[in-house]
């Protein structure tokens, strides 16, 4: 039973590869076999930028005795705010509401049931700065224009693919480099590269950074974002043939 059931199963894999010309012709291909000794290498390759992108995010809190009157207030400074961030420049595309809340506030008091006192109100923009150095003086427009929250910034860069590339280039030629040590230190020759894998990729991810909230600003110095550095890192996985 056991020699009829294999039979079964390889003519149905020959039935597929014959009906699919491109399987069958990968199906024929043998597995990948090294004559001489084989290297196994992690390497990464790395970059060093400046971000070019920053992203903050603004709002305002208001509190009323209703709540219309507390959304209604929200409203209007919200609108002087996002008015404020359009005459700075910034694109309809790289302002996103992200919050609106609306929730009541309660006095509590010993066995008794908590009593509504008021409500508060917030609305939430993030805000998308291309410039980073024009990113201070729109931050203190915000404040002037109403907004009372403001938190960031998250550096990130527009476009990281050729700067990803270059990282896998070097990652590429820090793996040679490195067979090329190890088949010295063992008598040896690299042959070929046998096969490329690419691994984790590291700095892409937006950094969020710490930055003081609008209130205690210095009314001396305009706010400021320092970009500082970031590095774009991938790692990859390389085999090689040593003989």
């Amino acid at each position: 039973m056991k020699h009829i059931l294999r039979g079964s199963v390889a003519a149905s894999l020959w039935a597929v590869a014959m009906a699919s010309p491109g399987l069958a012709q990968e199906a024929s291909l043998p597995p990948a076999h090294l004559a001489g000794t084989r290297l196994d290498i992690i390497a990464t390759g790395e970059v060093a930028v400046v971000p070019d992108m920053a992203i903050v995010g603004a709002g305002v809190v208001t509190q009323a005795e209703n709540a219309s009157a507390a959304m209604a207030e929200n409203a209007r400074r919200m609108a002087a705010t996002t008015a404020a961030i359009r005459k700075a420049g910034i694109a309809d595309r790289d302002i996103q509401t992200t919050a609106i809340n609306l929730s009541p506030q309660y006095r509590y008091a010993d066995n008794q049931p908590p009593a509504i006192t008021g409500y508060q109100a917030s609305a939430r923009v993030t805000v998308r700065f291309r410039d980073v150095k024009l990113a201070g003086k729109v931050l203190d427009s915000l404040v002037s224009a109403g907004a009372n929250q403001i938190d960031g910034p998250t550096l990130s860069i527009d476009k990281a693919e050729p700067l990803i590339d270059q990282a896998r280039e070097r990652a590429v030629v820090a793996a040679k480099a490195r067979a090329q040590l190890y088949a010295r230190a063992a008598g040896l020759q690299v042959k070929r590269i046998v096969a490329i894998s690419e691994g984790s990729l590291d700095g892409l991810t937006p950094r969020p950074l710490p930055m003081m909230m609008a209130s205690q600003r210095s009314k001396e110095a305009d706010s400021a974002i320092e970009a500082g550095e970031q590095k774009l890192a991938i790692s990859l996985s390389v085999t090689f043939e040593l003989q």
